[in-house]
C-alpha cells in the first residue's frame, strides 16, 4: 500500500501534483473538501451533521472528519493506496490518521512537503483567482490562509520528521520537474 500525505501551503500545487500521482501510481485520492461536499450533497447522516457545523460557520470537529475519512477509505475496493490532500492539517489529525490506518494494517508511506516561497504563493493564488473566479483567492484572504497554515499546519513538518516519513520537495520549477522529484522520493 502506498499511502501519501501531500502537504504544502495554499497554492503550492498539491491538487495538480495529486492528479499526476494518482494517474502514475493508480492510487485513490482523498480531498477532504471534495469528500465533505459529496457527503453533504448525498444527504448522508455524516453529511447532515457536517452541514450543521458549516451552516453555523464552525469548523467541523476532528472526530467527524476522521469518521468520514475512515468511511471513504473503507469504500475503496482493491486499493493500491491513497493520497491524502488537505488532511491532516493539525497534529491531532495526523495522530488520528495514523490510528485509522493502523486499524487497517496500514501506515503513511511518505509525507511530501511542497515548499514554495510566500511571494510565489501570493502570485500563484492571485493568478488562480483571476483565472477561476475563486472568491477566496484574493490578497486579504490569502494572507489569512497563510497565517493559519503557518500557525496550525506547519508544525506537522516536525511531527512527520519524527515519524521518519517527511520528504522536502522544492515546489518551484516546472510541473514536470516537480513531479520528477516527487517520483524519485516515492520510488
Amino acid at each position: 500500500m502506498l499511502n501519501i500525505v501531500i502537504f504544502g501551503a495554499p497554492g503550492s500545487g498539491k491538487g495538480t501534483q495529486s492528479e499526476r500521482i494518482v494517474a502514475k501510481y493508480g492510487i485513490n485520492h482523498i480531498s477532504t473538501g471534495d469528500v465533505l461536499r459529496a457527503e453533504i450533497k448525498n444527504n448522508t447522516e455524516l453529511g447532515k451533521i457536517a452541514k450543521g457545523y458549516i451552516d453555523q460557520g464552525q469548523l467541523i470537529p476532528d472526530e467527524l472528519i476522521i469518521d468520514i475519512l475512515a468511511k471513504t477509505l473503507d469504500s475503496f475496493e482493491d486499493s493500491k493506496g491513497v493520497i491524502f490532500d488537505g488532511f491532516p492539517r493539525t497534529i491531532p489529525q495526523a495522530e488520528a490518521l495514523k490510528k485509522v490506518l493502523a486499524e487497517r494494517g496500514q501506515s503513511v508511506s511518505i509525507m511530501l512537503d511542497l515548499d514554495v516561497p510566500e511571494d510565489e504563493l501570493m502570485t500563484r493564488l492571485i493568478k488562480r483567482g483571476q483565472e477561476s473566479g475563486r472568491a477566496d483567492d484574493n490578497e486579504e484572504t490569502i494572507k489569512k490562509r497563510l497565517v493559519v497554515y503557518h500557525s496550525q499546519t506547519a508544525p506537522l513538518i516536525d511531527w512527520y520528521k519524527a515519524e521518519g516519513q517527511y520528504c522536502h520537495i522544492n515546489g518551484l520549477g516546472t510541473m514536470e520537474g516537480i513531479f520528477e522529484e516527487i517520483c524519485k522520493a516515492i520510488g
